[in-house]
């Protein structure tokens, strides 16, 4: 055999080939592996970021840093304090007016109602005034007497309406119901004042005339009850912001 045959036998016979193979899978092995390690170290990063922002906020928290509001929920603030309502007590003062005004409210002289704006009392002008006058009957100041003893005991405002009927009034003193109506409060605040001994500053005076009706304008009955002062005293929900008096409507 020749030399040049003998060389291609043994290069035919090469079982050292797939080596060539092996290192090409190391070579990818490796390569995949650094990868991995790349990707870790990069997540080992971000993760000892996330640490360490964690640990200064627990470390914030205790000194009072304003990070303390992103671990801890946010603290509401305090509900506000309403002042208590009063009308438990103007409730009382209902029933002790009904007990001592029983004759008058039986005789039509005097209505008593509690609603959102207040207690009202309401003194009819058959037994306060005479027709077209503001002066008051003085057989009715033991009525007004006893009312003012029962409102002195109560801290709350007072105010005093004066209402007409719906007829149109002029005379020498009074040229229309608006004026009548307001010195009808005046003549009554008066009262409160003097014999009731209530604070001035407790007391104010309105005229509505003829428009806040509690009863219709078209029979004597109706137009007698609208013809009143009435004594307001204020509730919480009035000194907030009162309905206006024609919400009395429909009260007897």
């Amino acid at each position: 055999m020749t030399d040049r045959k003998r060389k291609r036998a043994a290069r035919h016979e090469n079982h050292e080939r797939w080596l060539v193979s092996y290192a090409d899978f190391i070579t990818l092995l490796f390569a995949f592996f650094v990868v991995m390690f790349a990707t870790a170290q990069n997540d080992k990063g971000k993760a000892a970021l996330v640490a360490q922002s964690v640990r200064e906020a627990l470390g914030n928290e205790h000194r009072g840093s304003e990070f303390r509001g992103i671990l801890k929920p946010k603290e509401t603030a305090p509900p506000v304090k309403l002042p208590p309502s009063n009308q438990p007590d103007l409730a009382k003062a209902l029933q002790t007016l009904n007990t001592l005004l029983e004759e008058e409210i039986r005789n039509g002289k005097v209505s008593l109602n509690l609603d959102q704006r207040g207690l009202i009392v309401s003194l009819r002008e058959l037994a306060f005034f005479a027709s077209g006058d503001d002066a008051l009957n003085p057989s009715s100041l033991p009525i007004v007497e006893k009312i003012a003893a029962v409102i002195a005991t109560l801290p709350h405002p007072v105010r005093l309406e004066g209402h007409t009927d719906a007829r149109p009034i002029h005379n020498s003193r009074f040229r229309s119901n608006w004026e009548l109506s307001v010195a009808r409060s005046i003549t009554m605040l008066q009262i409160l004042r003097d014999r009731g001994h209530l604070p001035p500053e407790r007391l104010s005076v309105a005229g509505f005339a003829e428009n806040a009706p509690v009863d219709t304008n078209e029979t004597e009955e109706g137009r007698m009850h609208n013809r009143r002062v009435d004594l307001v005293v204020l509730s919480d929900v009035a000194l907030r912001g009162e309905p206006p008096p024609a919400d009395q409507k429909g009260r007897s």
